[in-house]
């Protein structure tokens, strides 16, 4: 086994502390990280508090993992020490189904596994993230890093990046087609990045007055606010696609009016029932859809990642010391943060020496 140090929750609600724990020795096709910086995602706050009922304990979080290869195994020909890589939010699939076969991981017919609170596929081990100081993983689950990337402002990009620029990329979107985000805040911030990047026109919907002037510097065109119908009424029919990022259950109805024929809602927030529910009149009266989007696969992830390279496209955040990580976890909650926190894994060193 393979010592390792970070900081895990024991039980929901309790707060994050140091834990040292073990991760499984190193196996032929696997890789070694030594972790530099992990992204902070809602999810992991969900999955911390149970908010969604599944997690297990103890748990250690972050899928939004950056940092070097400190070692391969004897079966690894893609990465050597010292290579700039990423790990996402899953770390293996049955690579046999035909979502495996297609790329698409992440659809796994038979479960992906994820980076976090889940069971090995091969020993039954439990997986643990990235806030600690280093992770062992198939290499088919590691991701190449740009050179041009900065590592920190890279660690979203595996999760709300990824999040945001599978679902554009399905649709289609392209110059001359009109999107609409629907929040801005980690993931929606990042999908105006992608939307503008694509060719098309970008749209903020927002309740909040005050977030239009910082929507106008990622390159939105226009800013609706959501609670004022009249600003509502004036787009109807106006978006080919509508991003929605709100990760708590919404009325949907009123951004589906503001559709194209044709037009297609994409939720990437919500996991859970819709509530209030949809309305089959305001789908079928304009042929409109409504579909959901999980992360993205090995490959396209990759695609995603070269393409923030070329375009200069990474997360807007704010570092933190990894024993900040409970006020963190508040203000992420609060919507405190300017757009993403990424712990700085270099202060582990400052926890363990004050243990």
């Amino acid at each position: 086994m393979t010592p390792s140090y970070g900081f895990a929750c024991t039980e929901a609600g309790a707060p994050m502390k140091p834990w040292s724990f073990e991760r499984r020795d190193l196996r032929e096709d696997d890789v070694r990280i030594e972790i530099t910086h992990c992204g902070v995602c809602h999810s992991d706050i969900h999955q911390a508090r149970n908010d969604w009922g599944w997690a297990s304990y103890p748990l250690v979080p972050g899928h939004e993992i950056v940092g070097r290869v400190a070692e391969v195994g004897s079966a690894v020909t893609g990465y050597k020490v010292g290579d700039k890589v990423g790990v996402g939010c899953m770390v293996d699939s049955c690579q046999d189904c035909s979502s495996c076969a297609d790329g698409l991981e992440q659809y796994c017919e038979n479960g992906m596994t994820q980076t976090y609170a889940d069971k090995d596929r091969r020993d039954g081990q439990t997986t643990y993230g990235g806030y600690s100081d280093q992770i062992i993983v198939r290499d088919k689950f590691v991701l190449r890093m740009p050179e041009t990337l900065d590592l920190a402002a890279a660690a979203p990009l595996l999760c709300a990046g990824i999040t945001t620029y599978s679902p554009l990329k399905h649709v289609g979107l392209a110059k001359g087609h009109k999107l609409a985000v629907v929040g801005l805040g980690g993931l929606g911030h990042m999908g105006i990045k992608f939307g503008v990047a694509m060719g098309a026109e970008v749209t903020l919907f927002t309740r909040s007055p005050a977030k239009e002037a910082e929507a106008r510097e990622l390159g939105c065109t226009n800013v609706v606010l959501s609670t004022d119908e009249a600003q509502m009424q004036a787009v109807a029919g106006s978006f080919d696609f509508i991003l929605d990022t709100v990760p708590v259950p919404h009325d949907l109805n009123p951004y589906i009016s503001t559709l194209k024929r044709d037009g297609t809602h994409i939720i990437v927030g919500v996991i859970g029932p819709l509530d209030p529910p949809v309305s089959g009149v305001n789908l079928i009266l304009g042929r409109k859809s409504v579909i959901g989007s999980l992360i993205g696969g090995i490959a396209e992830t990759q695609e995603m990642l070269d393409f923030c390279a070329e375009h200069g496209i990474s997360c807007d955040i704010e570092t933190i010391k990894i024993a900040e990580i409970n006020e963190a976890f508040d203000r992420t909650v609060k919507g405190d943060v300017h757009y993403r926190f990424v712990i700085d894994m270099a202060s582990l060193a400052e926890t363990r020496q004050a243990a």
